[in-house]
């Protein structure tokens, strides 16, 4: 459980407990001038709990504990504790501002810790979704086929963190190269699992998190990139087609289909325009961020048109 460390001298808290050592006056002086400042400036120094408490409950809700939290938000539990009882009517906002940038990690707990399985899972379907057997996938975790089939059908909604740090390594060696299991990859296709390209590696842990399989998933962008693409239809780009139709329905049936037909010719072999694009500028000495910008795309989706549309290679060269 973590503690507040011991009142010392020179210290504004110290201070406040009666002490009148200089070091102590300097340290209430101190604070009094910022304070001061701060007021003048019209900087707030305090602000709602409702935030930060939020923020708490959704990361308790994704299975962390109030320890792994306190412990990324460096505070104490008991802070956390009473944040969520709503004990208090405004907090600091430097601790507010640290509670709501905490994203426990997986190398901030023990190895035995449990923690939710929601990562794991996904990591392992989408192995599973460019050709790799869970016979497979298990071996290269060290870990036995029956027990990692019970955690990906769900039956064990967490996981140790030496499991979760397993699928992590895993997922980095793999998600690279496509693996040569058809069943898998058939397996993977009926069920709608995402695979590598489709995941956020900062995002891929968050229950919330969506996969982004097309780079315009939610619109009807989208959903015309799916089916242009076979790619498995989401459930995003599912609503946002209907969406558009319910929206266009009022216009005549020739406008109607015009309007249709445009939709569809704008999601036509963009994914690959825009990995063929982004080689080139890359092999011009621009760097990832710029050639997304040049593009007018998001780094994300530049990494996931790269990696959908692999670079050809030519057959005198894969003779060679």
């Amino acid at each position: 459980m973590t503690t507040r460390a011991p009142v010392q001298h020179g210290e504004r808290r110290c201070y406040l407990r009666g002490c009148r050592l200089p070091e102590c006056l300097d340290a209430h002086y101190r604070y009094m001038s910022r304070y001061r400042l701060d007021r003048e400036r019209g900087t707030t120094r305090r602000v709602p709990p409702g935030p930060a408490a939020q923020h708490v409950q959704k990361l308790a809700d994704a299975g962390w504990t109030i320890g792994q939290i306190a412990a990324a938000a460096r505070c104490a539990e008991r802070t956390l504790l009473d944040l969520r009882a709503q004990t208090n009517k405004t907090i600091q906002k430097a601790l507010a501002d640290r509670i709501l940038t905490a994203r426990p990690t997986l190398a901030t707990v023990p190895g035995t810790t449990k923690v939710p399985a929601v990562g794991t899972v996904r990591r392992v379907q989408a192995l599973r979704a460019i050709g790799y057997s869970l016979a497979e996938i298990a071996a290269a975790m060290g870990m036995a086929k029956t027990a990692l089939s019970n955690t990906v059908c769900g039956r064990r909604p967490t996981v140790a963190v030496d499991t979760a740090r397993a699928a992590q390594r895993v997922y980095k060696q793999l998600g690279k190269r496509p693996g040569t299991s058809r069943r898998a990859t058939n397996r993977a296709a009926v069920m709608g699992w995402a695979p590598p390209a489709a995941w956020d590696d900062d995002t891929i842990d968050d229950p919330q998190a969506r996969p982004e399989w097309t780079g315009y998933c939610g619109t009807d962008r989208g959903w015309w990139s799916h089916r242009q693409q076979n790619i498995p239809m989401c459930a995003a780009c599912d609503q946002a087609h209907a969406q558009w139709k319910a929206e266009h329905a009022h216009l005549p049936r020739s406008e109607f289909m015009a309007r249709l037909t445009a939709s569809r010719a704008s999601a036509s072999r963009r994914g690959e325009t825009i990995a063929q694009d982004g080689r080139e500028l890359l092999a011009q000495g621009y760097t990832v961020e710029l050639a997304a910008e040049r593009l007018g795309i998001t780094i994300q989706h530049l990494h996931q048109e790269l990696r959908r549309h692999p670079e050809a290679v030519d057959e005198q060269e894969a003779a060679a």
